[in-house]
């Protein structure tokens, strides 16, 4: 219907002389519902182009929709408000189809083919197999997750892609920090040391132990399981390579099973190494090189930035030789055009902010699209317990891992409370409310919402209501059964902008407004003990409701339980 009326109104201001070609007029849903069911100030915005009272502006426009003429069987009323508003009223034969459609539908209700099988790829989590997933890589998996769904319920083929680096400073010092561990075990007597942990705390180590080694159990544990495999046979291997790919693939295996439990598959694995070994990163300098934006200096290879709108040029290559994070990065997306992906999609957090602008960059002088990348950054998370910042995890050393916080709230919580706020929004993660198994708790609402209706059907087959394949729907014509109809035909619209703006956490309020919505027509209108027509088609009604639910909370990675 937004979209009929937009068209509409876009045809009538065609016709009016003096409106902007560009102009694009927006409809919203009223917060009163006494202002129709869509409403524009689109009078009021071209008040200034049109030099006229926008009050009188809107009045011909009123005029000139109603000369179209909008279907009556669609909009029942346009009506000009205030200052200049215009409101737009649904017929109820309308909301009767509507609903017909939502059934008829079902499952795959709220999809559309905008995407028309495009390929994009979505990058998230790649968090590098140095330890446990912690808590703020759980806020990108989700968020990640749940937008390759959006586009997938738009239309687009979509590949979830974890990209991650298995070479490199921070594995070798995985490796010298499993050595060192290992090592302990064998020789219990070995000296040890201190070093300063996270927040000025001293931990005692082995003495081979690396300054900046990774202090988490779950180093020991890897140790012990080679010890347990290899006895002393490892004692004086000096070479890291068997306790770095022991510990890779320990880890590895842990991060897929944590991303399992909240529901993540993903469909590739790209590691960052092979593009030092086909030879991509160089060529990336190389092909830098020619279009006049490299330079050495210092011993260090420099993107000339500055011409490029940057305060300053950027290092690519360290006067060691080993490239930054940058140049790999770059590489790396190019490979992502070299697949055909037409939508590339990467979740950052913010330690991205300052680096990822230098990738578009560089991309960008090389004659890539960079139209088609978007990048989604996301703020960081922190857990609150009775109003108070959670204390540290000490079984895994500095954090929280995403393991203790599923462990703690569930599943279905942990997503859902991941995606309650805008991905560019610090987000407090509030325990003592994810606990709460009340409709205090927003997932629990929305659950019990479905379970009830769940409930609701089984006790109408229960005292022999049976439901109507063809129930006469124009009967809706409460209040209260007429704004929950509208609230469901808001689904599909939501869904694209969601996938648009690559915003979840719109479906996640959309659907508590659809459960609300729910709560009031089932406590207004009876289902069970009404005339049969009319029970059928308020049955009907809380079985598309059902659907909705259920479509939008598997939308969301989350269960819709039938009981509760």
């Amino acid at each position: 219907m937004k979209t009929y009326i937009e068209e509409a109104l876009r045809r009538v201001l065609r016709t009016i002389d003096g409106v902007p070609e560009d102009f694009r007029p927006e409809l919203e849903k009223p917060n009163n519902p006494e202002h129709g069911d869509l409403a524009t100030n689109a009078a009021m915005q071209l008040a200034r182009y049109l030099k006229r009272p926008p009050r009188q502006i809107a009045e011909e426009i009123a005029e000139r929709l109603r000369a179209l003429p909008l279907d009556p069987r669609r909009v029942a009323s346009v009506e000009v408000a205030g200052p200049g508003f215009l409101n737009f009223r649904f017929a109820p034969d309308y909301l009767a189809q509507v609903l017909a459609d939502i059934l008829a539908a079902g499952e795959h209700y709220g999809r559309s083919n905008l995407g028309q099988g495009r390929p994009a790829i979505v990058e998230y989590v790649s968090a590098n197999p140095t330890g446990p997933l912690t808590v703020g890589h759980g806020r990108n998996a989700v968020l990640g997750d749940t937008i390759a769904n959006l586009l997938d319920w738009i239309g687009y083929r979509v590949t979830r892609e974890y990209y991650y680096n298995d070479a490199g400073r921070q594995m070798r010092v995985l490796g010298e920090s499993v050595r060192a561990r290992y090592l302990a075990l064998v020789d219990p007597n070995l000296p040890a040391k201190k070093i300063q942990a996270a927040e000025g705390e001293w931990v005692e180590v082995p003495e081979p132990f690396p300054e900046d080694g990774y202090l988490g159990d779950y180093i020991i544990d890897i140790a012990r399981m080679l010890y347990e495999q290899h006895g002393e046979a490892l004692r004086d291997v000096k070479d890291i390579t068997p306790f770095k790919e022991a510990a890779e693939k320990v880890i590895f295996e842990d991060i897929r099973r944590t991303l399992a439990r909240l529901g993540i598959h993903m469909d590739s694995y790209f590691n960052e190494h092979t593009l030092y070994e086909n030879g991509k990163i160089w060529e990336v300098v190389e092909a830098l090189r020619e279009k006049g934006y490299i330079y050495e200096k210092d011993g260090a290879v420099w993107f000339r930035t500055s011409a490029l709108g940057k305060d300053q040029d950027t290092v690519l290559v360290k006067r060691t030789g080993e490239p930054t994070y940058r140049l790999p990065d770059i590489a790396y997306h190019i490979t992502k055009f070299e697949r055909g992906f037409e939508r590339i999609v990467d979740v950052f957090g913010a330690d991205h902010i300052a680096t990822y602008p230098d990738v578009l960059r560089a991309l960008e002088v090389l004659g890539y699209d960079v139209k088609k990348i978007d990048v989604v950054i996301y703020q960081f998370v922190t857990l609150v317990r009775g109003g108070e910042p959670v204390k540290m995890s000490t079984r895994k050393a500095t954090y929280v891992t995403l393991d203790e916080l599923i462990d703690e709230v569930g599943e279905d919580v942990t997503r859902f409370f991941f995606l309650m706020r805008s991905p560019n929004t610090h987000l407090e993660f509030d325990l003592d409310l994810a606990r709460e198994a009340s409709e205090k708790n927003p997932v629990f609402y929305l659950q019990y919402a479905h379970a009830r209706i769940c409930s609701i059907m089984r006790k109408a087959d229960e005292v022999g209501l049976k439901e109507s394949p063809n129930p006469d729907l124009t009967l809706l014509q409460h209040e209260a059964e007429q704004a929950l109809i509208k609230e469901l035909m808001r689904f599909p619209e939501v869904i694209q902008e969601a996938a648009q703006t690559y915003e979840p956490h719109r479906v996640a309020n959309y659907l508590r407004e659809v459960a609300v919505a729910f709560t009031k027509f089932y406590d207004q209108c009876r289902i069970i003990g009404e005339p049969e027509p009319l029970a059928q088609a308020r049955l009907a009604l809380a079985r598309a409701t059902r659907l909705v639910l259920a479509n939008g909370l598997r939308v969301l990675g989350i269960s819709a339980p039938e009981r509760m």
